[in-house]
């Protein structure tokens, strides 16, 4: 599965990350518009940092596709930290459409972008049937790139201890 280890799309570049990204994905991560979407209990430590890169490197190993981080063509900066993945929500194991986007990027479709992209690699090329979605309930941006894509809501759920909502989406 070589070839999903860079993926485009009209205005980025997705690309299998790397021991040397815990910079960058602190740079998503850790950005202060992102912080209250991901963590319950404020920014993450460089420790969280270095064992979120170290679970997305173990999934690429594992299952030959994961997250990628995305930059922006024109520029080249990370900007997000976005892909499927495999986790385990709500008490079933499923795979994920999961995204984070720099604050600073908000508002210009590229969590849109990137979801539709991440959805059609998941059906068309790793020949998966089904994707969820979940967001905190306060999140109604992240619900409408969920819906943008395809997903629909499901049901709320309880995720780290926290009031999400769940979207589901069939192939």
């Amino acid at each position: 599965m070589a070839a999903l280890e860079v993926v485009q799309t009209a205005r980025l570049r997705g690309r299998r990350p790397a021991l040397g990204d815990a910079d960058a994905l602190a740079g998503i991560v850790a950005d202060p518009g992102v912080v209250p979407t991901l963590w319950a209990h404020g920014p993450p430590t460089a420790g969280q940092v270095h064992a979120m890169l170290a679970a997305d490197l173990r999934h690429w190993q594992r299952h030959g596709w994961g997250a990628w981080l995305w930059a922006d063509r024109a520029g080249g900066d990370v900007i997000a930290r976005a892909g499927v993945e495999h986790t385990r929500v709500a008490g079933e194991d499923v795979v994920e459409l999961a995204y984070a986007i720099s604050g600073s990027r908000w508002g210009e479709g590229l969590a849109t972008e990137i979801a539709h992209e991440s959805v059609r690699i998941a059906f068309d090329d790793l020949g998966l049937d089904e994707l969820v979605a979940f967001t905190l309930t306060s999140n109604r941006a992240s619900q409408r790139v969920m819906e943008k894509a395809g997903f629909a809501y499901e049901r709320p759920i309880e995720h780290a201890g926290l009031p999400h909502v769940l979207y589901r989406r069939a192939r």
